[in-house]
This record gives C-alpha cells, structure tokens and sequence, in this order.
C-alpha cells in the first residue's frame, strides 16, 4: 500500500486518472488528420474507411453506460484497469491492420475503453477528501479537451514524418502505462451498491443507442429519406421506449430513470447534450477553414499539420480555466459555473463573426469557445453527483458521458448538411462556402444560448460540494465520507 501523505497521495490520484483521461480522448481523434488516406492504406472505399471514426463512436456510446454501472456494482478502480485492456489490444489491432475489418475492429475495441473518463470522475468522489473534490472534478473533466487537441497536431505530425502504425503502437504503450499507473496509484474503491448488470437493459439501450447514432452520423452519406436511415431512426425510437418501461420495472436498473427525471439530473443532461453539440461544431468549422486554399478568398491554406497546432492551444484552455470554474463552483454553485461556461462559448461563437478570415482570429475562436466548454465540462459532473445517491454516481455520470456524446453525433450531422448545401465551385471541385460556415457558426451559437437557457431552469442551490446533502443515499441520509486512507 503506498504510503505517501494523504495530500501527497490524493495529487497522484488526480495525476493518474487526468492523464488516463487524455489517453482515452487521443484514442477519438488520432485517426482523424489521415482519414482521407485511409481508403488507399486499407485498399478500401472512402464510405468503408469512414467506419474506422464510426466504429468508436457507436462502441464508446453503448459501453460507457455499461461500465458505469459494473463501476457501481463491483468497484471503480476494478473496472478502470477492466477498461484499458480493450485500449491496449485495439490499439495493438489496428497496428497490425492490413485492410478495413481489422482497423474497425482495432477502433470498435478502443472505443469500448471511453468509459475510462466517467469511471475517474466518480472515483474521485470516492478517494478524495471533500475539499479537493472541486477542483479535481473540473481537471479530470477537462482531460478530454486537453487529449482531443493534442492528438491532433501529434496525430498530423506522425501521418506526416513517420507511419501511421507507430500512432497505434505508441496508443498501445500509452494504454498499458496507464494501466500500471492505475493500479499503483489509484486505490481499490469498494462497491457502492448491490444487485447485478442488468443485461436486458444493456442489450436494449446498445441497439437504440447504435441504431439513433448510426441513423444521425450517416444520414448525409446515405440520405435522410432513405428507407435505411428511416428505419433506423423508427427503429431506434421503439427500441428506447421499450427500454424505458423495461428499465422502470426492473428491480436493478442500468439507469434508474426515476433519478435521471429529477429536475438537477434531467435539465443538467439536457445542458450537456447542447454544449456538446456548440463544443464539436467549432472543431469541424474551424479545421476546415483553416485548411481550404486561399484561392476561395476565405480559407487559409494551412497544412494539416499547422492547422492542428493553430487548434491546440484551445485544449490547454480548457485545463486552464478548469481552477477558475472549480473556485466559482464552491463561490456560487456549479449551475453557475455551468451557465457562465453556456454564455462564453456563445460569445466565441458570436465572435466568428468578425474574427473570420485570419488564423489568429481562428485561435482566438477557439481559445473562447473552449474556455466556456472547460468551465461548463467541470460543472457537469459536480450538478450530476450533487444529485444522485452514492450508488449511482457511476453510472449517472456514464449517461451525463452519453449525453455528451448524442450532442456531438448531432452536431456533426446538421454541420454537414449545412457545409453539404451550401457550396460553391472551383473548377471541378464543390467546396463549403464562407456563407455555409458563418451559418454553421451561428447554429453553435444558438446550441450554447439555448445550454444557458436550459442552466437557468435548473433548481437553484446552496454552494457546495458534490458530497453536500443532495447527493444523499437515501431520504435524510448524509453522504458516506471519502475512503479513511484519504482523508
């Protein structure tokens, strides 16, 4: 057992699970700079090799619920170290890969491992004394946006100087590190609750959840009136309706519905949905601009690699502002810190309207947008825990994860019908037009008004932290202290 101070002791857990965090988000974005070469990598078809992104989508959106509940039932520390194996062996896959199956397959696995984020959140309510919940919540949150934005120029460096194989031997190294780390420095948590894994429900909200996102993500390639994509969406909607009555009768739910119908739990994921959506539009219109040609007048000609350093400094603003909006949580409540985040990143969008055209207006962009995301990532958590029982806090948070996720598939989706309809020729080539990107930007601008919108209608509560009184167990009982090694 290690016996550091307890201070000393709960900084290494925050290290730990921070940075297994930002492995987890590399895993999401290292494929993206060298997408458009993977059909003549794989000798595969463009809409084939855009499996290679789908496969960790679908497969991060169906296991994160599920691992969150394992993480309630059998130990958080447990199932953290249960999910990087399949980041360990999918990374390992797709380095071996030689054609299409196996990098879906390699990538499916590694998005099987997301729930890596949710899992540490709410283990840090577990292992962390009272006074350091805050500030630790908001940095683990912003793990994903610090991982996110330096995958990408590392992504862009190693597609463009070395093989793209040594991204996933490298992911595979990182993977089995945190491993280690996770095991030495993260101590056992115990099970917070009892029961089993309700298999049905898990069954039933992975069809749902596969069919929605698979209709959502591929509706522009497949067309929205296609007898596929309707199906899938009706299919979809049938699916989760009957998994919502089911999981109202089962006695050991995956998601207790009735908690996530309180006002705190239901409007927060709603938030959650919306600032996902504003967060992930910036990512597709920027990118996208910052590598157009100067030819169209609007673009900037950017290299794949430059265009991802030009995005990195918005990854570091989120870890930035993470203290500012744990110090304005304990002040004045994470609604407001969920609402300030709301309201900044519609300013950075509300900005592009006069920022457009130069690349440091594009940093600039990014940098506000990204600061509202960091403030309003690191309220989420804090407003879910302060509103569930213990013995929830896992799998509440997985479905916040979830949230998240839905916002940013949608977000991609009505992005692309809008780059997709406004256009213009250049010669034989139909490019997004400066028009079509100035909606696109308004659109994430009306998603993060309407965040802070749905904030405001949150129950207003006293400052506090996520172990205050609404996180009870139970009708007037107190919240279980943090493990006694830690406090």
């Amino acid at each position: 057992m290690d016996a550091s101070p307890p201070e000393e002791r709960a900084g290494g857990i925050v290290t730990v699970l921070a940075a297994a965090g930002i492995v987890a988000a590399l895993m999401q974005t290292i494929v993206v700079p060298f997408i458009g070469e993977m059909p003549r990598i794989l000798g595969t078809t463009a809409s084939n090799a855009s499996w290679v992104v789908t496969a960790t989508l679908l497969a991060g959106a169906v296991f994160i619920p599920v691992t969150g509940r394992l993480g309630d039932l059998y130990g958080k520390q447990r199932m953290l170290l249960v999910c990087t194996v399949p980041l360990i062996l999918g990374s390992v896959v797709c380095a071996l890969a030689d054609s299409v199956i196996p990098m879906i397959v390699g990538r499916g696995l590694q998005g099987m491992g997301m729930g890596i984020v949710s899992l540490g959140i709410s283990a840090l309510r577990d292992l962390l004394p009272p006074r350091r919940l805050g500030p630790s919540i908001a940095l683990m949150s912003s793990s994903m946006g610090v991982g996110g934005a330096l995958g990408m120029p590392l992504a862009a460096a190693v597609a463009e100087y070395a093989s793209w194989r040594v991204l996933f031997w490298g992911s595979a190294v990182l993977s089995l590190l945190i491993t280690l780390l996770i095991w030495r420095r993260v101590p056992p948590t115990p099970p917070q609750t009892t029961g089993r894994l309700d298999l049905v429900g898990a069954v039933g909200l992975g069809v749902g959840l596969v069919c929605l996102l698979l209709g959502v993500s591929k509706g522009a390639d497949w067309g929205w009136g296609s007898g596929t994509i309707l199906g899938l969406l009706v299919t979809a909607v049938v699916v989760l309706l009957v998994w919502g009555w089911w999981e109202l009768r089962s006695g050991d739910p995956l998601v207790d519905l009735r908690v996530t119908a309180r006002p705190q739990v239901l409007l927060t994921n709603v938030a959650s949905i919306l600032v996902g959506f504003a967060m992930y539009a910036q990512s597709l219109i920027v990118m996208q601009l910052l590598q157009l040609p100067e030819a169209t007048g609007y673009g900037l000609g950017q290299s794949m690699l430059a265009a991802g350093l030009w995005m990195a400094p918005g990854g570091l603003m989120m870890m930035a502002v993470s203290p500012l909006g744990a110090k304005l949580s304990a002040a004045r409540g994470p609604k407001t810190t969920l609402l300030a985040g709301s309201l900044v990143i519609a300013l950075g969008y509300g900005s592009s309207m006069v920022l457009l055209g130069s690349t440091w207006g594009m940093l600039i962009i990014v940098a506000i947008v990204n600061g509202g995301v960091g403030l309003a990532y690191g309220a989420m958590p804090a407003l879910i825990m302060g509103a569930v029982p213990r013995s929830e806090t896992a799998a509440a948070n997985g479905f916040n994860t979830l949230m998240r996720s839905i916002g940013t598939t949608v977000s991609a989706a009505v992005i692309g019908v809008v780059l997709s309809q406004l256009t213009i020729r250049m010669g034989e080539y139909t490019l997004p037009s400066e028009n079509g990107f100035r909606v696109g930007m308004l659109i994430g601008c009306a998603a993060a008004f309407l965040g802070a919108l749905v904030t405001l209608a949150l129950p207003s509560g006293r400052p506090g932290s996520p172990t205050g009184p609404a996180a009870s167990d139970g009708p007037g009982e107190p919240a279980e202290q943090p493990v006694k090694a830690l406090t």
